[in-house]
């Protein structure tokens, strides 16, 4: 029986209106009646998750929320931290150099300032749009070495982020967790944050085997969840290398694949 189900956002849980189906809404619901813990799952900050964690009533002292691709987990209810892995203004002043010699733009998440960016650039309005959030523009130079930053992006429009990815020196991939996001979006995080390791960090919390895990997702960056699970679902409209890891693909996030997963998994099972 699983007892966790973990589901991405945007490509997963949100169909392309950035909307929770009602379909989706009613078979959570279901599921959590039923005892099932559901978590979601973002590389948003929390202040991009909220009025869905709020629609959902996810929102008690046993319900937890994974943000930042795992960078930040916690008890919603308690507020309690159950998991923190962050970088430093140290590190994402190298990872800004990086982006700058690639012809690609950067993004950071600060504990102090919200979003900041060196150059506003148009998905620094979608980020900050999405996710309600101020923007510093500002020289990461300027970044003291050790600014805390939970999470840093290089960014660039989809073509140009593929040779970025594609020229990315092998010592950024060996000292971060990186993975895209979004065809626009690639992340650096701490070597020991990942959305598998932050879902693992809540299955261990509840007493929870893998094998009782469901995980959802449809991109690079939900890679480590779906390979930790006992069952990882990619939806229909996932990146191809994250179909080829799952273990079930499901319907689109247009399609209420969240809803029907969990029909044919738990509460039909």
């Amino acid at each position: 029986m699983y007892k966790l189900i973990a589901l991405d956002m945007d490509g997963t849980l949100l169909n392309s209106d950035k909307v929770i189906s009602e379909e989706n809404k009613q078979a959570i619901t279901k599921a959590r009646e039923a005892g099932v813990t559901v978590v979601l799952a973002s590389g948003r900050p929390l202040e991009g998750m909220q009025d869905k964690l709020d629609e959902l009533n996810i929102n008690s002292d046993k319900d937890f929320v994974l943000y930042y691709n795992g960078s930040m987990v916690k008890n919603i209810g308690t507020n309690e931290i159950i998991h923190q892995q962050i970088i430093d203004g140290k590190a994402a002043k190298k990872i800004a150099r990086k982006a700058k010699e690639l012809g690609a733009y950067v993004h950071a998440f600060s504990q102090e300032r919200g979003l900041i960016t060196e150059e506003n650039n148009p998905y620094t309005d979608i980020e900050a749009k999405i996710n309600g959030l101020d923007v510093t523009e500002m020289n990461f130079e300027s970044l003291s070495d050790d600014h805390a930053i939970i999470k840093a992006m290089m960014v660039a429009e989809p073509s140009k982020l593929t040779e970025v990815i594609a020229a990315l020196p092998s010592d950024l991939r060996e000292e971060f967790t990186v993975v895209q996001s979004a065809p626009f979006f690639l992340e650096f995080l701490n070597p020991s944050s990942n959305k598998g390791i932050g879902v693992s960090a809540i299955a261990e919390y509840l007493g929870i085997k893998a094998e009782e895990v469901i995980c959802m997702g449809d991109a690079e960056n939900d890679h480590h969840m779906l390979q930790y699970a006992g069952l990882g679902i990619a939806m229909a409209n996932a990146m191809e290398e994250t179909k080829e890891i799952a273990d079930y693909i499901a319907e689109s996030n247009d399609e209420h694949g969240v809803a029907k997963s969990i029909e044919k998994f738990v509460l039909n099972a």
